[in-house]
């Protein structure tokens, strides 16, 4: 009788294939369509060259288990996250109802004197609160331990001294005296965190996951060093932080960036002898939220959510739809509470801890991303660490923000909604404005920003600028040319009228003249191309087209420009725009 207990020997009749048997295969494949393997590799803004296959000769060091040193599959043993809710102004009826509809924990980004007010039937034991007062996190921090004092039972939360964070948003002189005095009054609170090391900063400047992973290290390591020197032994120093990080569309890249961040600060905590996990708040990311389809950035912000939620962040903070627009309505925090509810108690994320460890991939993502980080890290501290080294910091993330807008102007980085695929006849969003965000220090981009300007310009003009798609021969000769043409200029704000079906020259000059447009570009096939474009080009400018443009790249013939996948997307909006004279 076969042993029960024995080993299933699976697939062990077949031969064991080898990476470059694959890689053959795969170049077979490609050859037939033209395209090369490099179309199938792929580089992160920190350098990290991602490949198609991962196999276990792409090996990393040993993670060890959940709750363990270094902490890499995370720093607990049972899964699950806390559903922290950000609310920007006070208001006791939105946050009872994030408390009584799903959310964990509150994140209050209000002025101290309207804490007391908005907690007042908040039961304090059962919802951590953490509190973000800014440049006033003195005042903040001290209001919410003196409410903390009337708790019935332990409570939990932080008290948001991050004297670093606000001068990197603002260059103020830090005040590294307020964290002392807010680590003393909170010594009765052994639950309780003092201090954010907050790396949406960096990352909201246009900064890469490795330049946030390694600035926001830098500013831990001042804390330790600040409150070391203070007399905080440096087992508890460890423990009065917390930490703030972006989770993004890049789902893959989310979950390395938290596992990464944890075995960095496990090296950092290992060196003083104070070996703690990392405490994590995830927050899905500002940057990648759009104002034009903001409908879409329920997508965005489910994929980082569940980014964060399996590379084990304690808390995740999903942020609403229309958050780029102004402050939330209640639907808006209802979806955005809904969305963790959803991924928690029907996806069951929460069920097993780092179900992405011992994935090749994520795996060797994790160590690549963890080395380019303590490499930015050293040059951090190389240049006298923070704040001293922000020029440094500053210099090196305003280069990865150009190389990053160049690839969203280009369309490399596509924003679904926005530059691609947009919606020209979508009804604005409209919300009562959020209090504005100090400035001075790292700027606060968005990756949508510059083809949103763009649509905000064409709106306002007393003439909608248009660009007439002429379009060659039957249908099917120009749909795949012409709907592109469209989804590039609508992306800008700008009307496509098209010509349809048509016949010969004479056909598209007289619908060209029916448009109104000034502006034309042709749409076809190559083999239309060949036969009509120069002479439609002419005839176009002879009926007062100021520009010809050409979908494509194939024609000879006289044309003003070109459009084409890859093409200088934002660029050519911007050029059309000018030659309308529509202000920008």
């Amino acid at each position: 009788m076969m042993d029960p207990i024995g080993e299933l020997p699976l697939a062990a009749d077949f031969a064991t294939p080898d990476r470059e048997q694959w890689r053959e295969l795969v170049l077979g494949v490609l050859a037939k369509s033209g395209a090369d393997y490099s179309t199938l590799e792929s580089t992160t803004y920190d350098g990290i060259r991602v490949h198609p296959l991962y196999t276990a000769a792409d090996t990393a060091p040993d993670g060890g288990l959940p709750g363990t040193t270094p902490f890499t599959r995370g720093g607990r043993t049972q899964g699950g996250w806390d559903v922290r809710q950000l609310h920007r102004v006070p208001d006791r009826e939105a946050v009872l109802a994030d408390l009584e509809n799903g959310a964990t924990s509150l994140w209050l980004k209000i002025p101290a004197e309207s804490l007391a007010p908005v907690l007042a039937e908040v039961y304090l034991d059962l919802a951590p609160v953490v509190v973000d007062g800014g440049s006033d996190f003195l005042a903040t921090g001290r209001e919410i331990l003196g409410i903390w004092e009337s708790a019935p039972g332990e409570v939990h939360g932080n008290v948001g001294a991050d004297p670093l964070g606000v001068f990197v948003r603002t260059r103020r002189e830090p005040d590294f005296a307020a964290l002392t005095d807010l680590v003393r009054r909170a010594e009765r609170f052994p639950a309780v965190r003092v201090a954010v090391v907050d790396g949406l900063p960096f990352h909201e400047a246009g900064g890469s996951d490795a330049e946030e992973l390694g600035a926001s290290l830098a500013v831990a390591v001042a804390y330790l060093r600040h409150l070391v020197d203070a007399g905080v032994p440096a087992g508890k120093a460890v423990r009065l932080l917390e930490f703030r990080y972006a989770a993004t569309a890049d789902q893959f890249l989310t979950i390395a960036k938290f596992r990464a961040a944890r075995r960095l600060w496990a090296r950092v905590t290992g060196v003083v002898d104070a070996p703690a996990p990392q405490v994590q708040h995830a927050v899905t990311s500002p940057a990648m939220t759009t104002r034009r389809d903001p409908w879409v950035n329920m997508l965005r912000t489910t994929v980082a959510c569940f980014g964060a939620g399996l590379g084990g962040a304690d808390s995740v903070t999903v942020l609403p739809f229309d958050h780029a627009i102004g402050l939330p309505d209640d639907f808006s925090r209802r979806i955005a509470r809904n969305t963790q509810s959803l991924l928690i108690e029907e996806s069951r994320l929460g069920g097993v801890v780092d179900p992405a460890g011992g994935s090749w991939y994520v795996e060797r993502l994790t160590d690549d991303l963890a080395h380019a980080a303590w490499a930015w890290f050293r040059e951090i501290e190389a240049a006298g660490g923070l704040p001293q080294a922000f020029d440094l910091v500053e210099e090196r993330i305003a280069a990865t923000w150009a190389r990053r807008a160049a690839n969203l102007a280009d369309r490399t980085d596509a924003i679904t909604g926005v530059s691609e695929f947009p919606n020209p006849t979508e009804t604005p969003v409209v919300r009562t404005p959020a209090p504005e965000e100090p400035g001075g220090g790292l700027p606060r981009v968005r990756y949508a920003q510059a083809f949103e300007a763009l649509r905000d310009a064409a709106e306002v003009s007393p003439t909608r600028p248009a660009v007439f798609l002429a379009t060659l021969g039957p249908v099917a000769a120009h749909t795949a040319r012409a709907g592109f043409a469209a989804n590039l200029f609508q992306a800008g704000g700008i009307d496509t009228p098209t010509a349809g079906a048509t016949t010969g020259v004479d056909d598209v000059v007289a619908r060209f003249r029916e448009s109104g447009a000034r502006i034309a570009c042709l749409c076809g096939s190559e083999k239309s191309y060949a036969e009509l474009a120069e002479p439609v080009a002419d005839a176009l400018r002879a009926a007062g087209a100021e520009r010809v443009l050409l979908a494509g790249k194939e024609s000879t013939a006289r044309v003003d420009g070109y459009v084409f996948t890859g093409c200088p997307a934002l660029d050519v909006l911007e050029q059309t725009f000018d030659a309308l004279g529509v202000a920008r």
